[in-house]
């Protein structure tokens, strides 16, 4: 497992008590929004649309929460006008950094997105500066204790998954995009349980980070992912597992 989706999983661990859950319903809105508005309304026929409503569920999101987002992304209901947008830079040690974000207003996410950045040792890049380093990719969880370790990767490799790896916890499972979706619904339909699934920008390489340099990441990564216009940051920093779950308390 790299070591952004380390600390993503650090931080999964801690978000189901967070303080901070507001933020992390408001994120799920702005998704719901622009994938009903996208998509259509309807998460049967809208793959984008079932999974921001399956991780709003799961973070237990007040279902009325999750309705008026949809009909204001079809327009049943006013809403504010939400543009997605992407932005790279570099954090310390060089590490490179993909924010994506979804905003009503693009000239401030950037401004203060600029801000946070510098006030934590690390730069806004250019378009296309750091957007090579990465390849999109499907992304799948399962606890280990759901299913056999041999029997489930017969399973993936017959929906056309393309790997799978495993921790202590977990299996990941890799997928391109394409496939991602009938890899998914496979393991629904045989009722193997499913932590996570999404996908995800993954690092072609990364970068080894140490020291105050690493303390420096993990606090830049807090301030942008605390930023409400943001909904995903990705990085290719590896960093010891134990300076981030200290970091992550």
């Amino acid at each position: 497992m790299s070591g952004h989706n380390k600390w993503a999983k650090i931080k999964r661990k801690k978000g189901a008590n967070d303080a901070k859950r507001g933020r992390i319903f408001t994120r799920f809105i702005k998704e719901i929004t622009i994938a009903s508005r996208d998509g259509g309304g309807n998460p049967t026929g809208n793959p984008r649309l079932r999974l921001a409503i399956e991780k709003a569920q799961a973070m237990n999101m007040p279902a009325e929460n999750i309705k008026r987002a949809i009909q204001r992304g079809t327009g049943e209901l006013p809403g504010q006008s939400y543009e997605e947008c992407t932005y790279e830079g570099y954090g310390p040690g060089g590490v490179a950094l993909i924010v994506e974000c979804v905003t009503d207003n693009k000239n401030r996410t950037v401004s203060e997105l600029k801000h946070i950045l510098e006030r934590n040792h690390g730069k806004l890049g250019a378009m296309n500066s750091v957007a090579w380093m990465f390849h999109r990719k499907g992304i799948i969880r399962v606890p280990r204790t759901a299913y056999n370790e041999d029997d489930l990767f017969a399973i993936i490799l017959e929906a056309g998954a393309e790997d799978m790896k495993s921790d202590e916890d977990s299996y990941e499972i890799d997928t391109s995009p394409t496939n991602f979706e009938q890899v998914r619904q496979l393991l629904e339909s045989k009722n193997i349980k499913i932590d996570e699934a999404e996908i995800q920008l993954v690092p072609e390489n990364s970068v080894k980070v140490e020291g105050k340099e690493a303390e420096q990441v993990l606090k830049l990564m807090e301030a942008i992912e605390d930023y409400d216009d943001v909904q995903h940051v990705y990085s290719n920093f590896d960093i010891d597992e134990k300076v981030m779950a200290a970091v992550g308390e």
